[in-house]
């Protein structure tokens, strides 16, 4: 179903502290929490401010809901048929997270890495309650993990399992992911791209036109550090590249207005490309409230037109 607009206040959410939310170890549960605090934030109740779209008919099955029978069409027609509603068409969706050296960077008490799989966990979390095939690609400059698009019992568990696993590559490249997608997936779905972006902006522009070429609705969420954005260094000295592993002499001084002007730029290009290609593009630095970047994930599906269901928000339900 889709939510209201006036009641999806991103405001209206209750936030949690990144850091405490890091603090839990298990990442189903850390995922959990954001999801179901999010809703009971934003509604009092789990079903208000949303509403489904009545599509056509079907026959009625035994064990269908009764209360969905069209009595006025069983009046004019004497046959039973249920009201078949949008919500019952489901979403495939994809995870494409960055597992390179760059993402486990971190200035805070916790890095990219953890901060990326945790919105990627909260994400499938959020989809596997709706009833909704979600899969999962790990990478760096190799395809590291593949797991198809599902909603089994179990399936959430090993997808949580694999986001968990340590970051093994070096750079950022997705040549690999995006090809084996291609290669892989033929239904049409949802791609989200979790990573720093921090690759040569000409490769990165190609890789996101390949993305949108195959037909897939695309998200990307860039994730940043906030020393990477305020290059908060202050000694000089030996400082380790972690895409490329080799070491480097800097003097903070020198190079902060150079590194800035060039990180705004890149920025600003990998944001001008993703609007160009149609993909829903989001900038996120990991001391930012979890919960925003699921109200944007939700808007994005909102302001496509794209259906969310109500039993993603029922906070009694369970992940299998």
């Amino acid at each position: 179903m889709i939510p209201a607009a006036k009641h999806l206040d991103p405001q209206a959410a209750t936030l949690k502290d990144p850091q405490a939310l890091m603090a839990i170890r298990n990442l189903e549960l850390r995922a959990r929490v954001i999801v179901e605090g999010f809703w009971t934030g934003l509604h009092r109740s789990p079903y208000h401010g949303f509403s489904v779209e009545f599509t056509e008919y079907r026959p009625y099955i035994p064990g269908d809901d009764p209360r969905y029978l069209d009595w006025r069409l069983y009046a004019r027609s004497d046959r039973f048929c249920i009201k078949k509603f949008e919500d019952e068409t489901n979403l495939r969706c994809h995870l494409l997270v960055d597992n390179s050296h760059s993402m486990a960077y971190g200035s805070l008490a916790y890095t990219k890495t953890t901060y990326a799989t945790t919105l990627a966990a909260t994400l499938a979390y959020f989809l596997h309650l709706q009833g909704d095939a979600v899969g999962l690609m790990t990478f760096d400059e190799h395809v590291r993990e593949y797991l198809p698009a599902r909603n089994r019992p179990g399936h959430l568990r090993h997808l949580m399992s694999a986001l968990e696993r340590s970051p093994e590559g070096a750079s950022t490249d997705l040549d690999a992911p995006i090809r084996r997608i291609a290669d892989i997936v033929k239904k049409r779905g949802l791609m989200v791209l979790i990573s720093d972006l921090l690759a040569p902006i000409d490769r990165l522009e190609n890789n996101l036109a390949g993305l949108a070429a195959w037909g897939h609705e695309s998200i990307v969420f860039q994730i940043l550090d906030p020393a990477e954005l305020d290059f908060d260094l202050h000694e000089t000295g030996w400082y380790r590249d972690m895409e490329s592993n080799r070491d480097l002499y800097i003097d903070p001084e020198q190079v902060r207005k150079a590194y800035r002007g060039k990180l705004e730029a890149h920025l600003r290009t990998v944001e001008l490309t993703c609007r160009k290609l149609g993909i829903d593009y989001h900038r996120f630095v990991t001391n930012q409230p979890l919960e925003h970047a699921l109200f944007d994930f939700l808007r994005s599906r909102m302001q496509r037109g794209k259906v969310l269901r109500h039993t993603a928000i029922h906070p009694s339900r369970n992940a299998s």
